[in-house]
């Protein structure tokens, strides 16, 4: 049977004792603004709580990030914290945390196999089905209101290793298939820039050299989002011309918002989803029951009501 926990008990932890080898957090990557925010997010819930916890950072390498598994366990750490660099190679990291008795909490980073996670294992995120396809509606809608029946598109995907990114282009598709976008919509071409900002405005360049008229553009995230904001800018292609949608609604993206360039975006909750992997962790440690998926809503975000987002990152 499946344990239960209910996922907004961030308090909870205040009253925690510290345990006794703390907690060891394995992060994706520290260079990345949402992920900074959810790591930051589960270090603020500990040192509230006066729990110990050691954060590493894997660098995008699978190898390196199970490397940290093992010595967290090696270590004796109570329990272990994984942002998953891969999503599909999760199987060995869940095998080695079980083998050792080690309570293991996924977080944000779906693993391949959450359906099959021991007792004693837990992940805890937004659901990916409901982030880009709230966005892309709206997108729609905005379209429409534009008086547009036709639109052209690019699309701008995450890392094709990762879930999320394969779920939040499927969004797309889902909405349109589903006849849920009242314009119809040609994607002109879809590609990877690995959620990064750097890569996003370079692909996004080149997609702008072939001259091809366009409407707008939809980005797994705000980082890749905001990269093809200032590859259009440099083109001198006005704002009021295309529309382009984001995930995250990281400070910078509604900063971009609030300057009249960034459209849409979808609040992704990081923080409470590390208080929320934490007070996970801390649960499984005491041999307490939790829920094997605990989700934390997405919310749409658009110049009406950005501002109330504006302090929640």
């Amino acid at each position: 049977m499946k344990k239960t926990i209910i996922a907004a008990g961030f308090a909870a932890l205040l009253g925690t004792t510290a345990m006794a080898d703390g907690i060891g957090v394995s992060m994706a990557r520290f260079d990345d603004n949402f992920l900074t925010v959810l790591r930051n997010g589960i270090q603020a819930q500990a040192d509230a709580a006066g729990l110990s916890v050691q954060i590493e950072d894997a660098q995008d390498d699978v190898a390196k990030q199970l490397d940290q598994i093992n010595n967290f366990i090696a270590s004796g750490v109570d329990a272990i914290i994984v942002n998953p660099v891969d999503t599909s190679a999760t199987q060995a990291m869940s095998d080695a945390a079980a083998a050792a008795g080690v309570p293991l909490v996924y977080v944000n980073r779906q693993p391949i196999n959450v359906d099959t996670l021991p007792d004693n294992q837990a992940f805890v995120a937004s659901n990916e089905s409901d982030s880009s396809r709230q966005g892309f509606i709206e997108q729609c809608n905005q379209w429409k209101a534009a008086g547009k029946d036709e639109v052209n598109v690019y699309v701008l995907q995450g890392q094709l290793s990762n879930q999320a990114a394969v779920q939040r282009t499927q969004n797309y598709y889902d909405v349109m298939n589903e006849g849920l976008c009242a314009v119809k919509v040609n994607v002109i071409d879809q590609q990877t820039a690995n959620w990064s900002r750097d890569e996003a405005q370079n692909l996004m360049t080149n997609w702008l050299s072939t001259g091809a008229a366009f409407d707008g553009v939809l980005a797994n995230n705000d980082e890749m989002a905001l990269g093809a904001l200032q590859a259009i800018k440099a083109a001198g292609i006005p704002m009021d011309q295309v529309i382009v949608s984001g995930v995250d609604a990281t400070q910078d993206a509604l900063a971009s918002m609030q300057a009249g360039e960034l459209d849409i975006t979808v609040f992704q909750n990081a923080a409470a989803q590390g208080g929320g992997a934490l007070d996970a962790a801390v649960k499984l440690a005491k041999g307490e029951a939790v829920d094997q998926k605990v989700y934390i809503p997405f919310e749409l975000v658009t110049p009406a009501n950005m501002a109330e987002y504006m302090a929640k990152n």
